[in-house]
């Protein structure tokens, strides 16, 4: 493990010996929506020991814009793996419509999936493992879903599975493991959030996905409190904290250095919890409270101005999201060193709530949609009342009439057939079961 004070020193040096040695690290990128196109832009304005070897979306013209947005007109598409290979030896850049042949080349080390899906995102990260790719995800909704068993299967294959840098749950999990560097006990991880409305949906939240670049789904799944759901579930399955009640307690405040004064300290030492503050500068970042009773370490920090304790606030101030994403790249590579990883079976789960009321045949359009919400859970009570995950809800059909703001379980609906997301929830929760 790299410490996380001294990482970007280790890994600009070692990504510059791969570049002088003529040895990058060739990465695959499924997924050219908001967050892939912009890793894109990363790696083709050029990084150092890093090659952008090709570009998968379902829609050519997606996977084209990423590289016209470098200013690369000159692309050519690959429909095999013996096609890709050959195109990336004559140093083409290249796109596909199919992630298969980015799994399957010989030639790529490292496939980033960014398409926000559960579905085709669990397909993408089994080809990968399979294929002994490293897989590093801009896809918390995958990661909170399914993350445990597919870290279970990149392990027997003896490859990473890792979050990215520069979205928040990774940017918390580097801050978590600085604050445990300087001596201190991470008892809960918090993000901040400016606004949480759990009706907001697409035909609401049009306007302003349109004026930043992004699909009204997913800025519905910020606003509706779904998307920080997904980021502090996969925290709390990486750290092993948990939430202190179903949806967590989201205090507002004005500045982050006053979240030691909202959290019981008692529930904090018990367990640690995963949470958020409401309506906060800095409002893009994440912090940590660290605890700390030494009575010489709590003089030290009362002279720094950190507070009297023995909580203390450490916070970054931003998220770079894609743009920090090529630093989970070279750490994978080189060092197989997960950004944020889970521990081991599922602590947290998001379930799925109805948005509104909903009626027997309705089908549920699931994350940031019109008919369901989703909210973070403590898993062995998801367990125990059988409820249904939010990464699993698109395409469900109501079997009977479900008022407003109401759970949603498995018994409540009937499932696509043949997901293969379904087969491995079905698996870890074998795999997990407690």
């Amino acid at each position: 493990m790299i410490p996380d004070s001294n990482h970007m020193i280790i890994l600009d040096t070692k990504l510059q010996e791969l570049e002088k040695h003529g040895k990058p690290i060739r990465v695959g990128l499924v997924g050219t929506g908001f967050a892939g196109r912009g890793f894109a832009l990363q790696l083709l304005s050029g990084i150092p020991g890093m090659r952008l070897a090709a570009v998968s979306n379902r829609t050519a013209s997606y996977a084209k814009e990423a590289f016209t947005d470098a200013g690369i007109e000159d692309v050519v598409e690959a429909k095999s793996a013996d096609e890709l290979d050959q195109a990336i030896r004559e140093q083409k850049h290249i796109y596909t419509t199919d992630a298969k042949p980015l799994c399957e080349s010989k030639l790529i080390d490292v496939v980033v999936e960014a398409t926000g899906e559960v579905e085709f995102g669990a397909q993408v990260v089994m080809a990968a493992i399979k294929n002994g790719k490293h897989v590093v995800l801009i896809n918390a909704e995958l990661d909170t879903t399914l993350g445990p068993i597919l870290k279970y299967h990149a392990d027997q294959a003896g490859v990473v599975y890792t979050q990215a840098d520069g979205d928040q749950p990774a940017k918390l999990m580097n801050l978590y493991r600085e604050v445990k560097l300087l001596g201190f006990k991470p008892v809960l991880c918090g993000n901040i959030k400016s606004l949480i409305d759990p009706y907001r949906t697409p035909e609401t939240q049009k306007a302003f996905a349109d004026a930043h670049w992004q699909r009204p789904k997913m800025i519905t799944s910020f606003a509706d409190g779904t998307k920080i759901s997904f980021e502090m579930a996969t925290v709390a399955n990486a750290t092993g904290f948990r939430v202190g009640k179903r949806g967590m307690y989201g205090p507002a405040c004005k500045r982050v250095e006053e979240a030691p004064t909202l959290f019981s300290l008692e529930e904090l030492l018990q367990h640690g919890l995963v949470d958020y503050i409401l309506g906060a500068e800095p409002s893009f970042g994440v912090f940590v409270l660290g605890y700390s009773d030494q009575p010489i370490k709590q003089r030290y920090m009362k002279v720094y101005k950190m507070g009297d304790g023995p909580l203390y606030t450490f916070y970054t101030p931003y998220h770079l999201s894609p743009l920090e994403a090529p630093r989970s790249v070279a750490r994978a590579v080189l060092y197989k060193d997960p950004a944020l990883t889970p521990l081991s079976g599922p602590v947290c789960d998001v379930i799925t709530i109805a948005k509104k009321d909903l009626k027997k045949g309705e089908k549920l359009d699931g994350i940031g949609g019109f008919t369901c919400y989703g909210t973070i859970e403590n898993s062995d009570v998801v367990a125990k009342e059988k409820i249904l995950p939010m990464g699993l809800s698109e395409c469900c059909v109501v079997k009977k009439d479900i008022t407003k703001d109401s759970p949603i379980s498995y018994d409540d609906v009937t499932l696509p057939s043949n997901r293969i997301a379904d087969k491995l929830r079905e698996e870890q929760n074998e795999k997990f079961k407690k």
